[in-house]
């Protein structure tokens, strides 16, 4: 799929129409599609006037962006317009997710000034639901994330999206999960059971509430499926 690039009278770059992809999707049993129910029915009511997320976790390749795009289509499934924004700038996943499409503009491009609001959102073949990809690796993401620019994409996708579900690099080597939650409305940490300590995530919960950020609960993933009701437990604070 190509997408069309044009060049705007102010010489910033920008997509001649919407960027638009194919999403790549695994199978996930049934015991996970139903917590994953259960957790956006929680995050649901977790406030009246909550609409953007942030997912984190302590460490790499605990779950979060799992969690984050299974959650965002659960919202999606259930009929609301749903966001999921990459903003692990470091060490992004996300193009994985990408069955055919070819995706120019991410987040980096809006948040260093090269492409506006409407360049960087895709459009994905699941009814309700369209993506920010992470973009370009920038020099300076905590920076950029504590811009002006990303305070203003949170209130833009505020209102054009029923809920924004924002996927962040893991708290334990960098602050930028600190930087987005402050921005957020609530955030899940996603535990690997068989990884971070207590002394761990109880680090990572003092770091995030240090930021002012909500934290509404937390995702025990990995978890033996033989010796548990569900592979993924939701635990509210």
């Amino acid at each position: 799929m190509e997408i069309m690039v044009k060049v705007r009278a102010n010489g910033e770059r920008g997509c001649e129409w919407m960027q638009k992809f194919e999403l790549r999707l695994d199978d996930i049993d049934f015991q996970s599609q139903e917590s994953f129910k259960t957790l956006r029915f929680n995050v649901e009511f977790s406030g009246e006037k909550n609409q953007v997320f942030y997912i984190t976790s302590t460490y790499p390749n605990e779950g979060k962006s799992t969690v984050s795009l299974e959650l965002a289509l659960a919202f999606s499934d259930n009929g609301k317009k749903a966001l999921l924004i990459d903003a692990d700038l470091r060490k992004s996943v996300s193009r994985q997710l990408i069955r055919t499409g070819s995706i120019e503009m991410g987040l980096s491009d809006y948040l260093v000034g090269r492409a506006q609001f409407d360049d960087v959102i895709a459009q994905s073949n699941i009814e309700n639901f369209s993506m920010i990809f992470s973009g370009p690796v920038p020099p300076n993401p905590s920076e950029i994330l504590d811009g002006e620019r990303f305070k203003h994409l949170i209130e833009t996708v505020k209102e054009k999206f029923d809920i924004v579900i924002i996927d962040t690099p893991p708290m334990g080597s960098v602050i930028d999960a600190a930087v987005i939650a402050k921005n957020c409305d609530g955030g899940i940490i996603v535990i690997n059971s068989g990884q971070a300590s207590y002394r761990q995530i109880r680090k990572t919960k003092e770091q995030l509430e240090r930021a002012d950020s909500k934290i509404i609960g937390c995702v025990l993933n990995k978890v033996d499926a033989s010796n548990n009701d569900y592979y993924y437990g939701y635990y509210h604070k």
